[in-house]
């Protein structure tokens, strides 16, 4: 594939010039014509139209088509340059649930970007299902779920577990750590998020599983767009709730009787490319730093 033309073509349709792209990319008018016209040769057809008077370039159908292609092999051909310059680059492809990206991990992130030599990090969020098929695939690296799935391909490791909270607004009766009974809280007032099969079944033993108007979401991230009415409450893993109440006025408290706590769960896969090994073991030993193996966090 013809790079240099595959260079000009992007820059053209960037700056919606040939002039421009030329300036851009310090050369002559004529030398990015040329390559241009080379790349339509290669490719058997033409990738912009050019026609008098028009102030902007105008791509054909085949150009349309390539744009994303040409980005992509743009995209190798630096990454080829890297490593022929630089050597083996470390990388690391990461799937995770969105509550353990957002709430969770972040100090995992903060520490794999300032390592040196750097790390090309990845991170896609996906449900579990998504995860455990990435990992099986060996499309990612990692993934980071709260709940498992029995696979021969896979091997999964707990990273902590954690106990669950209450949380409220703010008022002046209610302060932290103090424990509620279950049937204090009206069911159709909660804002619910489905964390596990275990916490789903105790949680659907306390109160009724088919209430019509609870809230249900995906992203405990969107509890305070919801949580506006006193009698509203959710039941989140403690590190949620401890991020939530630092910019929203909520309170934690307890549940007089526990509900199945929180997981996080590495998965890699069972014979992991060893071109990654080195990066999951870095991650590996953040996650001990930060966590510790088995840990169990405390609500209070």
């Amino acid at each position: 594939m013809y790079f240099l033309g595959i260079e000009a073509f992007i820059a053209i349709v960037q700056t919606q010039s040939i002039s421009k792209a030329a300036n851009l990319l310090h050369l002559s008018q004529a030398t990015v014509s040329y390559r241009l016209k080379t790349l339509e040769e290669e490719m058997g057809g033409l990738l912009m139209e050019r026609k008098k008077g028009l102030k902007k370039i105008s791509l054909t159908p085949m150009g349309e088509s390539f744009f994303s292609i040409a980005e992509r092999l743009d995209a190798l051909r630096r990454e080829t340059q890297i490593l022929q310059t630089n050597g083996p680059q470390l990388a690391l492809s990461i799937s995770v649930a969105e509550s353990l990206s957002h709430f969770v991990l972040p100090p995992v992130y903060h520490r794999l970007s300032q390592y040196s030599p750097p790390i090309r990090l990845q991170i896609r969020t996906q449900h579990t299902q998504e995860a455990f098929h990435s990992i099986e695939s060996r499309e990612m690296d990692v993934a980071f779920v709260v709940r498992e799935i029995v696979s021969p391909s896979v091997t999964v490791k707990p990273i902590f577990t954690e106990d669950m909270v209450l949380l409220r607004l703010a008022a002046p009766e209610r302060q932290t750590g103090d424990s509620v009974d279950k049937k204090d809280l009206n069911p159709c007032y909660e804002i619910y998020v489905n964390l596990n099969k275990e916490f789903q079944f105790k949680h659907d033993q306390w109160w009724d599983p088919v209430c019509p108007s609870r809230i249900h979401l995906d992203n405990a991230g969107l509890i305070p767009v919801f949580m506006k009415d006193m009698q509203h409450w959710a039941i989140v893993p403690a590190s949620v709730g401890k991020q939530l109440i630092q910019s929203n006025p909520f309170v934690l408290q307890k549940l007089s009787e526990k509900i199945p706590g929180w997981r996080c769960l590495q998965v890699i896969h069972k014979f992991p490319n060893e071109s990654t090994m080195k990066s999951i073991r870095i991650l590996d030993q953040y996650l001990q730093e930060i966590f510790g193996v088995f840990q169990s966090w405390s609500s209070f």
